[in-house]
């Protein structure tokens, strides 16, 4: 039943990719904007549009333009593996993609991981006493924490930190401009000085990681943590926790039976965050100048580069499915009922 249920979700997957493809190869030439005008200039002569329009492919049929960015009138195509190349660079946009998606993953990789290090825990401790000081508290911080945009944060922490503390480097990027980056591998910057060898540079890279992280985990835990809290009470209520309970079974031995029940919603919760904040980190990267995949994205929508525009919402959308993908799988080992519903 596991492997017909994973078919099912491959299937469903891949006809949503293929749905969003045509989606977006359409919406975005709805654009109210002329990208060839904007290469060429307004004052440009008929000649050169025409020249520029031809060099761009858009003097073209939709349906052509359409078999030519999947593949099937060309050589090139998104079932070569071609996401095209840039407008406004003429470098591929895979490459480009490929040097901006690292860093937006490692930052929102390790935010997570970090908030749910501190968020489970206090999920619990606040669910253990509901409508005490530790509850107020974190029901408290929960509100105060996603009650700010993410950017205020980061140039909060920046002043305090950093301006003021000197805790903290300043805001320039992944490393310090003076250090030379380790060699380039998997484009993480993490892992590359990790397998360089390279610990000088991997505790540069993290202590510039430190108030990204931290803006970021403030934004996420409230939520997180109210998940939890209100997933444990629900858990708690239940009538197996409840026989435990009266059985005289261990409080930790009840409460791990009951975590599981309520990590669920937790785990769906966490990987919606994650894909939302693919595309939505865009602020936190603007303010310590990471150069992540978001930041990419604002540039190719303000030059009305097509391709790229295109390659970025397919990979994130391609991330984003392949994430509800492993959801699935977590809550068909979680909860075997989910493989017959």
């Amino acid at each position: 039943m596991l492997r017909r249920f994973l078919i099912r979700r491959l299937i469903t997957s891949a006809v949503q990719m293929l749905g969003l493809t045509l989606a977006v190869f359409f919406l975005v030439r709805l654009l109210p904007a002329d990208p060839v005008a904007r290469l060429v200039g307004l004052n440009a002569s008929p000649e050169a549009y025409a020249q520029a329009q031809r060099s761009l492919g858009l003097d073209k049929p939709m349906f052509q333009q359409l078999l030519d960015y999947i593949g099937l009138g060309s050589r090139m195509g998104l079932l070569q593996g071609d996401l095209g190349v840039s407008w406004v660079t003429s470098a591929p946009v895979l490459n480009e993609i490929g040097m901006s998606l690292p860093i937006t993953l490692e930052l929102l990789t390790y935010s997570f991981l970090v908030t749910l290090l501190i968020s489970v825990p206090v999920g619990i401790m606040s669910a253990a006493n509901p409508g005490k000081l530790v509850d107020k508290i974190v029901f408290s911080y929960g509100l105060f924490g996603g009650s700010q945009p993410e950017f205020w944060w980061g140039l909060l922490f920046v002043l305090i930190f950093f301006s003021t503390l000197g805790v903290a480097p300043a805001p320039l990027g992944m490393i310090d401009p003076l250090m030379m980056p380790p060699t380039r591998l998997t484009g993480f910057y993490t892992l590359d000085a990790l397998l360089a060898g390279d610990i000088p540079a991997l505790i540069d890279i993290f202590h510039h990681l430190m108030l990204p992280i931290l803006t970021m985990v403030f934004v996420l835990s409230g939520p997180v943590i109210k998940m939890v809290r209100q997933s444990m009470i629900r858990a708690q209520a239940s009538d197996y926790v409840l026989y435990g309970n009266a059985a005289g079974l261990h409080r930790s031995t009840v409460t791990a039976y009951a975590l599981r029940a309520a990590i669920a919603p937790t785990i769906t919760l966490v990987g919606i965050l994650y894909g939302v904040m693919l595309g939505g980190a865009v602020l936190v990267e603007s303010v310590f100048a990471l150069g992540g995949i978001g930041q990419y994205a604002v540039r190719s929508v303000l030059a009305f580069d097509y391709p790229s525009i295109q390659g970025i919402v397919l990979v994130i959308t391609a991330i984003s499915l392949l994430i509800y993908l492993v959801l699935d799988i977590l809550y068909a080992v979680i909860d075997p009922r989910v493989v017959y519903s």
